[in-house]
């Protein structure tokens, strides 16, 4: 069965999940960990939530470019129907998903299971102790060009993310499962399972030892005792 992920991120009102909004969603579908090309990118309207000042100068969405957006009780339906049985990942998601969920709650929706959620932020901390971890500097850790980042966005942050899990899980070569199975789970491990068939030899190959080294090699098992473990799978010891 196919290993489906959603890269995600977010931008906000602001920082309180209670009385904040979500005023963009971005997502990028990965099938056993290669990109789809499906995409979900929505800009929310606030529902009379003002942007805060400091969350305008991080992602630099005003209050009037979302006036005609539609609210997230218009566009639930779209996102979970995007994001269906795969699992949601994000950088520092218990943010995100704090979000998510409050805008879930207010709907009388059922909240997001955490079982269903990655955050690449703890899989970065785990590998990376010494930091730094943001995802501009995990960029730059493995070379992914985030040069036309120069606002948050949850699209381009979304895509960036990809790139940046795809190496954070063991690089490209972890999509290949050789005809295995692969899989993540919230602890950020990947296995990946390769199925061999075992083909008997024809005829066994020919022995390397000489007439004299296994009778040296049988005289010496024989002086062990009948208790040695040779003697137990017939290894020089004469029944």
């Amino acid at each position: 069965m196919a290993l489906r992920e959603i890269i995600f991120d977010t931008e906000t009102t602001g920082l309180d999940s209670r009385e904040d909004r979500i005023i963009e969603i971005g997502g990028v579908e990965l099938v056993d960990h290669f990109p789809t090309g499906r995409t979900i990118h929505l800009f929310i309207n606030a529902d009379g939530r003002k942007v805060h000042p400091d969350a305008l100068a991080v992602h630099g969405i005003s209050d009037e470019q979302l006036a005609d957006k539609p609210k997230f009780a218009e566009v639930v339906d779209e996102i979970l129907e995007f994001f269906g049985d795969g699992q949601w990942i994000a950088h520092n998601a218990n943010f995100d998903m704090g979000f998510i969920n409050a805008e879930l709650a207010r709907l009388n929706l059922p909240p997001i299971a955490p079982a269903n959620v990655v955050d690449t932020l703890a899989i970065a901390r785990r590998k990376h102790p010494m930091g730094p971890n943001s995802l501009d500097a995990l960029c730059r850790r493995y070379g992914i060009d985030n040069s036309h980042r120069l606002k948050h966005g949850a699209l381009l942050d979304s895509e960036l993310l990809a790139e940046v899990y795809i190496e954070l899980i063991g690089g490209k070569q972890t999509a290949l499962g050789f005809g295995g199975a692969s899989d993540t789970r919230a602890g950020g491990g990947v296995t990946a399972t390769e199925v061999v068939e075992i083909i008997a030899r024809p005829a066994p190959l020919a022995a390397r030892l000489t007439v004299e080294e296994a009778a040296a090699h049988a005289a010496l098992v024989g002086k062990l005792g009948e208790k040695a473990i040779w003697g137990k799978y017939g290894l020089g010891v004469k029944q």
